[in-house]
Parts: C-alpha cells; structure tokens; sequence
C-alpha cells in the first residue's frame, strides 16, 4: 500500500506549479514536447514571465533568447544565477531541465521572502538573484546544444547562433522572433550559478541516495558526419555498381557501438540523429548526414576511441562505394566544478538531513558552460529506473520537494557570500 506525502504549503504549491507547467506540450503518454522556441515554448515561456513577475521579478529576455527572472536585493550587486533549461526533445520527459527552472523560481521566492522578512545572519544578502531559463540547451532543433549559455559565456558568437537554421530553414532568430523571446538585454552580471538537475542515470536510485553532489563531467567529442553516394534505382542497379550513403552510415552506427563494447563501462557511444536523402523506396540514398558522438569519464579511453573510429572509416568508404566528409561539432573535456562548491553542497545536504554522494555528470548541461565562467554548484535529484529523453520519465514528488530545498539552502549562502572568504 502507497501513502500520498504531505507536503507543507509552499512544497505543495511548487508541486501543483510542476503539474501545471507539465501540460505546456503535453503529450497523450504523459511527456512534453516543446523544441526550442516552437509554440508550445513560447506558451510556457509566457507562463513563467507570469508566474515571476506575480512574484515581484523583472523578467528580461537577452539577444540569445535566455529568459531572465531577476531580482534586485542589493542595487549593483553581480547575481547568483541559478536555473537550467524548459526546451525539450521531442516526446521527451516532463522533468529533464523544467524542474530545474521552476525549482529555480521556487527557491527564489523563498528567499525573497525571507529577505523581506529580515531573515538571515543580517537580514540582507550580499548578492541579488537571477532565475534563468537558458535558451536551447537540448539542441534537438537547433544545433549546438547548450547554445544559450555557449553564447553567455562566450563560447559561441551570437550572431553564429541567430544564424543557425533547423531542418525547415527556419533560423534561431526567426523563431525566436516568432514566439517574441528574443530581447537586446545583455544578461547580468553573474557572481555564482547553480543547477539542479535530474541525474538521468541509475546510480542514485540504485544506492538510495537523494541528492548527487556534481563533482565534475565527463568527456565528450561529438561529430556531424556526411555519408556520400550516389542516387539509384533500388531494383535495377547492380548491387556491384551501388553507392549506397546508407550502407555507409549503417556501418559507421555499427563501428560507433563495437567501440563501446571495446572499453564496456567506460565509453559511451551513440549516433542519435539521421537525415536520409531522398528518403524514397525506391531510390537508393546519395546522402546521409549523422551526428554521433563519443563520451567518456577518461580522457586517454576517449582519444584512443576517437582515432579507432577514424581509422575504421577508410574501410567503410570502400566496403559500401561512399565517401565521407568528416566535420567536427564540438567537444569538452573532463572538468571539475570547483571543489568549494562541492563542499558547500556536502555541508548543506548534511544540514538538511539528506543522503548525498559525489556523481559525475554524463550528459551536458548548461552549468557545464557556467562552471567556466563562475563558482558553479550543480546537484541531482534521482531518475526512476535511470529513465530520460523519454516520455515515461519520472522523479518522484518526494525527490522533487528534497531537491527544491536543497536548492534553496544552496542559492542561500552562495547570496550570503559564503564563499567570499
């Protein structure tokens, strides 16, 4: 027998807001979908300027269509920033980045409230706030991934940003314009970040842990591969004479996952996207274009993959009669979040009562991007039966509440400065 928690007010409010964002881009099996700057993400966007904004916010959208929910507590002050991303992939889950978002909001309020109420060592906090709601960090529409913090940071040029087009032409600025999400604020002033996430893995939930203390990323090099052949009738050619783009991306799918099954545990492997052209039945394929990418926690394991890869691909244009053109996207290499911040997550999760353990981050995220620029905290929340980018995905409201009170005690001192020192 299940027994519903009991929540305090404010815990189920922020439960009730979760359930209300969920329906933006809902989908008939219980998941979302709203790609970057479609009209299911202008809808929520619209939501959230609401719901901030009731709460005393200034909200503000900068050249790169992040949606800033600010709030000014000390005039001048630089700002801790904390938030994740509302885009999504599509037919994906309800959780991934949104409750990152909204429990960014949530702790806000909170400590807006407290700072009004003269909470606090000196009832006033030393830095200002920041909700952010970063701009395309799926990249399922438009790539690259993480684009709105890449341009933030200044990783990536803006105008190379609104320039980039989906699979209909459409350009980042058009839709952006479209849903009326691109603004000429240039961001704040940041101080700190923080993010919390969904861990999209099993690890958590497998040793009982509430909450992962992100201690850094692993490894990723990403490619966008062209597979060449020549068009033909499917039936009538000579299977000798072929030159089929499609064979040749088969191949390099089947080469990606022998080089996971080489270094089991320890590499990640996948090719997610590909365009076949003209995807007729009965024309053999003159193109492919693929991405695919390789991730691991060990930068030598990673390298050495890489050149296997590229050694395989001469085979592979002479088995199947193709070329193909190699361009790279992009990579990031193993990096630390700042040891004080971990720290300072270990203590707060202590002080709450939480189980915590140090994780590494798999998947990109957004404050892998900040992390660079600022002392980044980034924390996890368990995923049931390691579930994500899918519509079953599913956190537990326990963990979702455990996770926004986490948040908040974290975004607390960082604005009380307790890493100054």
């Amino acid at each position: 027998m299940t027994t519903t928690p009991t929540f305090t007010a404010p815990d189920a409010a922020f439960v009730e807001d979760f359930r209300v964002m969920s329906q933006f881009g809902a989908t008939e099996n219980g998941g979302v979908d709203r790609q970057a700057a479609t009209a299911a993400d202008g809808e929520q966007r619209r939501w959230l300027t609401g719901l901030l904004e009731a709460r005393g916010f200034t909200v503000k959208f900068d050249r790169a269509g992040n949606q800033w929910g600010l709030f000014e507590a000390v005039p001048g002050a630089p700002f801790v920033v904390v938030g994740s991303h509302m885009d999504s992939q599509p037919t994906a889950g309800r959780y991934d980045g949104a409750f990152g978002v909204l429990a960014a909001a949530h702790a806000a309020f909170r400590l807006v409230e407290n700072w009004a109420a003269g909470g606090g060592a000196s009832g006033k906090p030393k830095f200002n706030i920041a909700v952010v709601n970063w701009f395309n960090e799926e990249g399922s529409r438009f790539k690259p991934s993480m684009m709105g913090s890449s341009v933030y940071t200044g990783k990536l040029a803006l105008e190379t940003a609104l320039n980039t087009t989906d699979t209909q032409g459409i350009s980042v600025r058009e839709a952006l314009d479209g849903v009326g999400c691109r603004g000429d604020y240039g961001g704040p002033t940041a101080a700190y970040c923080a993010e919390i996430h969904i861990e999209q893995g099993r690890s958590m939930e497998r040793d009982g842990i509430t909450i992962g203390l992100v201690q850094s990323s692993w490894a990723a090099n990403k490619y966008e591969f062209v597979v060449h052949g020549e068009q033909a009738h499917t039936g009538s050619t000579v299977i000798a004479d072929s030159k089929d783009a499609l064979l040749g991306a088969a191949m390099l799918v089947v080469a990606a996952r022998e080089l996971a099954d080489r270094f089991p545990g320890v590499l990640h492997t996948s090719v997610g996207e590909l365009t076949v052209y003209p995807n007729s039945p009965v024309v053999v394929p003159s193109r492919v274009n693929l991405l695919l990418d390789l991730r691991s926690a060990d930068e030598s394991v990673l390298a050495e993959a890489d050149a296997l890869l590229h050694e395989r691909i001469p085979a592979i244009e002479r088995a199947a009669n193709i070329s193909v053109e190699r361009n790279h996207s992009h990579s990031w290499p193993v990096t630390r979040y700042q040891t004080e911040g971990v720290e300072l997550a270990a203590k707060v999760a202590a002080d709450l009562g939480l189980s915590s353990k140090q994780v590494m981050t798999l998947a990109g995220h957004d404050s892998i991007n900040m992390k660079d620029l600022v002392p980044t905290v980034m924390l996890f929340v368990p995923s049931v039966d390691g579930i994500s980018h899918n519509e079953h995905e599913y956190t537990t409201d326990q963990d979702i509440v455990a996770g926004l009170a986490m948040l908040t005690e974290v975004v607390n001192r960082l604005c009380n400065g307790v890493l100054e020192d």
